[in-house]
């Protein structure tokens, strides 16, 4: 390991454990802090885990907004998020002007648009074992000390009976490599694809937002280059069990983090903007191209959009 992550590792790295209700309600102050759900076809857990966090609001005042950002859903995901006490959102509906693109890099971009906290905290619709903790945990640093602006989430993975510490297959065989090669200072974090984090909004208002699944490694990237090491922390959760992806699908993510990694390595190299996979059909071979798009949504402080909402609600 790099010396530098080596270092990191053992003084930014804590567990859920470590951030008492009690010790993050004396730091919370007057920081009002989102929690946001990016979503698409999750009605079987979207209610369950919104119900948490309303429960987690009402009994300690952590949580001050709930918010739920539909990327599309055709099933009942936004009908249950809005029973279940979330404002809901649809991607189509938010920056309209703008147009709206797939992938869970819009939504996260968009959120920042509608929510108002100063902290946003990124949980993923898919849990199935979501706890007051995945909320508790992430807010610890950044509560606690505001040199803070960026914190990863890591946990065990069960997948069948192995207990997959490190990361998902995505995680180990595309983004591990990847950052550890370009950015081996960011070889301590254990789950960089994590899609439990949290962070300041004045830090994600100035970033760049990665299309799709290269979001989470674009944002880890940026907060790098333009803060340095220090400024992330990592916070173990536990164990996060949720449903898992074919091997096609997991091939099209891993696509797209190359390519937010590519921009930033070799922003002069033109990237093919396409995936070609294969599968049979009828016994025959069949190419299947899907699109990787790398193009990125800017740092929403640009828009005018913007800036005229945040003077308005401050």
């Amino acid at each position: 390991m790099h010396p530098r992550a080596r270092r990191w590792f053992a003084q930014h790295t804590t567990a859920a454990g470590d951030w008492p209700v009690q010790r993050l309600r004396a730091a919370k102050g007057l920081t009002v802090v989102s929690v946001v759900l990016p979503a698409l076809n999750e009605e079987h857990t979207i209610g369950t885990i919104v119900e948490g966090l309303v429960k987690l609001a009402e009994r300690t005042s952590l949580v001050d907004e709930i918010v739920v950002m539909d990327s599309g859903s055709t099933d009942r995901t936004a009908e249950v998020a809005r029973q279940a006490g979330a404002s809901v959102f649809h991607r189509d509906d938010v920056l309209a002007d703008y147009g709206s693109r797939p992938g869970k890099g819009e939504v996260l971009w968009k959120s920042l648009y509608v929510t108002h906290g100063d902290v946003l905290v990124f949980v993923d619709a898919d849990l199935l074992d979501f706890g007051e903790h995945y909320v508790t945990g992430l807010l610890g640093p950044l509560l606690t000390d505001p040199e803070t602006l960026l914190v990863k989430a890591f946990y065990d993975r069960p997948l069948l009976d192995v207990s997959v510490t490190g990361g998902g297959r995505v995680t180990e065989l595309m983004a591990r490599p990847l950052l550890c090669t370009f950015f081996p200072e960011l070889a301590g974090v254990a789950q960089p694809l994590a899609g439990e984090y949290a962070a300041r909004r004045d830090l994600l208002e100035k970033l760049p937002f990665a299309p799709g699944y290269g979001v989470e490694t674009g944002l880890l990237v940026d907060t790098l280059r333009t803060h340095g090491l220090d400024a992330i922390a990592q916070v173990d959760l536990g164990e996060r069990t949720h449903g898992h992806q074919d091997t096609a699908a997991l091939g099209r993510m891993a696509a797209s983090i190359l390519a937010t990694v590519a921009t930033r390595v070799v922003p002069e190299h033109p990237l093919w903007p396409a995936l070609t996979q294969f599968q049979r059909e009828d016994g025959e071979l069949r190419a299947v191209d899907s699109v990787v798009s790398s193009e990125e949504r800017q740092p929403i402080v640009e828009l005018p959009e913007y800036r005229y909402r945040t003077r308005t609600l401050d």
